[in-house]
């Protein structure tokens, strides 16, 4: 029996000791697919995507207790993968900083040799495109263009204002269009 998710329901479930595994199920399951994709566009990486989804719903479920209903749980949980995603591309920089590797060429690789990615050429361009973003951008952009996330659930996100996040967004188009019309 198929059951509509009802954010409400899940919340209330939470607040009970005997019903939180349950609802924590039903979140797991709700959310699953679009985080998998949010972290994905950000690390490309499938293994490393998986990993990042795990470690969120690892610290989701173990500080649910300080879950405050004051926001939505999606804007919980993509805050909660955004810090996993920065503190990942913060190691990785680091690790690539110690070889004199380009970052950037450095994750294209990655991308262009990961069996899970399916991309045309149009698709691997516009992935190269988003790597030279800074990251924030790169995350607002994804969010945005992928998700069809509003301004104002992102600025809960990010701790940031909407109009600083509109920028954000049309700076991150306006550097891959530049860089779309040098590829072309």
């Amino acid at each position: 029996m198929a059951s509509t998710y009802n954010e409400r329901e899940v919340l209330a479930l939470l607040q009970e000791e005997s019903t939180q595994r349950r609802a924590f199920e039903l979140i797991v399951n709700q959310y699953s697919e679009p985080l998998y994709w949010q972290i994905r566009r950000m690390v490309l990486s499938h293994e490393d995507a998986n990993d990042l989804l795990q470690n969120t719903f690892v610290k989701a479920w173990t500080s649910i207790d300080y879950f405050r209903a004051e926001a939505k749980l999606s804007t919980w949980l993509y805050r909660i993968a955004l810090n996993e995603c920065l503190t990942f591309l913060n190691k990785q920089k680091a690790l690539a900083t110690v070889s004199l590797d380009d970052p950037e060429a450095d994750a294209v690789k990655r991308l262009e040799g990961d069996d899970y990615f399916s991309g045309d050429k149009a698709q691997r361009l516009l992935q190269k495109a988003l790597l030279t973003l800074p990251e924030k951008q790169r995350m607002v952009f994804n969010l945005k263009y992928y998700q069809e996330m509003k301004y104002e659930e992102m600025s809960d996100i990010f701790g940031t204002s909407v109009g600083a996040l509109k920028a954000s967004f049309h700076h991150a188009v306006k550097k891959i269009e530049k860089i779309l019309e040098e590829e072309d």
